[in-house]
């Protein structure tokens, strides 16, 4: 798409991850699961580099953006790629954005020599399993994701009996 391009998120553009993740949440259904702050995001992502976060950019304006950080397989025996988050601001869907933000994570994978680019998808987010499947990606059937969270990870990591 002309007038598309890629970049890296800096330290300064907390703000603007935080926005993309509060619109994202705003979409899931899940506004009031979000605690993350501007300081927690640039202490997790910029001092800790626990996750990447690029933004796909349209003459000059941020309309989307792919948060992904390394996983690993021990049955391939490499690392890979894990999309926690994207979006594409609405008035810009249907314009080739999301493709080209899975395309540039899927290159991404591949120069750095990963086995595997994965991410998870709610099961009534109709157009997005669509989208998906469009681009050849599979559903991993069979599998279910388990979560320790609050609570229950707290008494997990023995705070609590």
């Amino acid at each position: 798409m002309e007038g598309l391009i890629f970049r890296a998120a800096e330290r300064r553009d907390c703000p603007l991850i935080l926005d993309f993740i509060k619109a994202l949440a705003e979409y899931e259904k899940m506004s009031s699961e979000v605690s993350a702050d501007e300081k927690l995001l640039e202490e997790w992502l910029f001092d800790k580099g626990s996750a990447k976060v690029i933004f796909a950019v349209m003459d000059g304006k941020e309309v989307g953006f792919a948060l992904y950080f390394h996983n690993f397989s021990t049955f391939l025996g490499k690392a890979g790629i894990y999309l926690e988050d994207l979006f594409v601001l609405p008035q810009y869907r249907g314009m080739g954005i999301g493709t080209g933000l899975i395309r540039y994570l899927a290159a991404v994978a591949k120069h750095e020599g990963c086995g595997r680019f994965e991410w998870s998808c709610l099961d009534w987010n109709k157009s997005s399993i669509d989208f998906y499947l469009s681009l050849g990606a599979l559903p991993m059937n069979g599998w279910t994701v388990y979560r320790l969270v609050g609570e229950a990870l707290e008494k997990a990591a023995g705070g609590e009996e």
